[in-house]
């Protein structure tokens, strides 16, 4: 007996994909699809990544062994597609991408939604989002003994160099999603390493925005922004004005129904994902440098957050918590057996998993 392993995958896109449509009804606030700041839409984005990896799985590899000879590429690409492209790549990636998509384009609008859905003020056209702020402030100067943890790094890192150091690093990760998720679909070693990592992004971001929901915050940035004034200003900061602008515009404006709102603090996403991938190339990839990067990677944004005020200390550790999860859970789902000793090994390297009988 088999359960594929693409059901907990699919399962989750639709779960997500439901809530968004559910809250757009109800609360008469259309679909959007949120444009990236790289390469375009996201509609556009991954289908043209996965396109790039193809080519580029293809092309040099062909170029290089045939030695440039004209008579030799085609049947150069014929063997690979046989031993690479077989149909359960093909299904993964197909699977990956449209999986991927609904969750990310639901995530958006469900976190653009989220000041009209935890709404405090109960009268007919007015918003007053639901904020938790306070609370996670008092939690942060509790956990850094009356000390904001914000002063705390401006303190020690200064707030000039270090700014345009971890700016740079913050901001890598809005084209370092849809990198990760074409890589591991499009060259994972084992197909089941594929679906692990894909499971595990669509199950973190829809762990996330279920944080948002339950715990609303903007953020130390924009709800003390003047505790950053001595800042260095950076893309990142300039960033974070825009998003505040986008907001605020969101709420005050009801014709302004294409504008997605950004702002949500707990839990960080940023720290889950680059966590989720770290924990990945850890267990999947067989290189000591990329995993020592992907961790170097994860502190240095788990640090930028705090330094720029986009998120608390609490929303950083839900963060992880939600990346221990997804990670677990993806991997059981796609046929990852766990041992002792924080090593694992695959049970398939086909989206079939096989379980024991009841």
């Amino acid at each position: 007996m088999y359960r594929r392993a693409y059901t907990c995958l699919v399962g989750t896109a639709l779960v997500m994909g439901a809530c968004a449509v559910y809250v757009s009804i109800a609360y008469d606030r259309p679909l959007v699809d949120p444009e990236g700041s790289f390469l375009g839409p996201s509609w556009f984005r991954l289908p043209a990544l996965l396109l790039l990896a193809f080519g580029l799985d293809l092309i040099p590899r062909t170029l290089f062994l045939s030695r440039g000879n004209p008579g030799r590429f085609w049947p150069l690409v014929r063997e690979r597609l046989r031993t690479h492209w077989g149909r359960e790549r093909a299904i993964l990636v197909a699977l990956g991408i449209m999986a991927f998509y609904v969750t990310y384009v639901s995530y958006r609008n469900l976190k653009s939604n989220l000041p009209f859905v935890r709404d405090d003020d109960p009268r007919p056209g007015h918003v007053v989002a639901k904020s938790y702020d306070w609370e996670l402030h008092l939690l942060d100067k509790t956990l850094f003994f009356g000390h904001e943890p914000s002063d705390v790094l401006h303190g020690l890192l200064g707030t000039h160099i270090a700014a345009e150091i971890l700016s740079p690093v913050y901001l890598f990760f809005l084209p370092m999603v849809p990198l990760v998720i074409t890589i591991w679909l499009v060259w994972s070693r084992n197909i089941s390493y594929g679906y692990w990592f894909v499971t595990s992004q669509c199950l973190a971001w829809s762990l996330g925005t279920l944080s948002y929901y339950l715990l609303p915050t903007l953020g130390p940035g924009i709800a003390r922004s003047s505790d950053y004034n001595d800042l260095h200003r950076t893309s990142t900061t300039h960033l974070m004005d825009s998003i505040q602008n986008a907001r605020a515009q969101l709420i005050n404006d009801p014709h302004a129904t294409q504008i997605v709102n950004s702002v949500a603090g707990f839990a960080s996403l940023h720290c889950t994902i680059t966590f989720l991938v770290a924990l990945l190339v850890q267990y999947t990839v067989r290189n000591k440098w990329l995993t020592v990067a992907a961790w170097i990677n994860f502190g240095l944004v788990a640090v930028a957050t705090i330094y720029f005020g986009w998120h608390y200390v609490a929303d950083d550790i839900a963060g992880v918590a939600i990346a221990v999860v997804s990670f677990y859970v993806g991997g059981r789902a796609s046929g990852q057996k766990f041992e002792r000793g924080l090593r694992s090994h695959p049970t398939t390297t086909t989206s079939k998993v096989p379980v024991e009988k009841a």
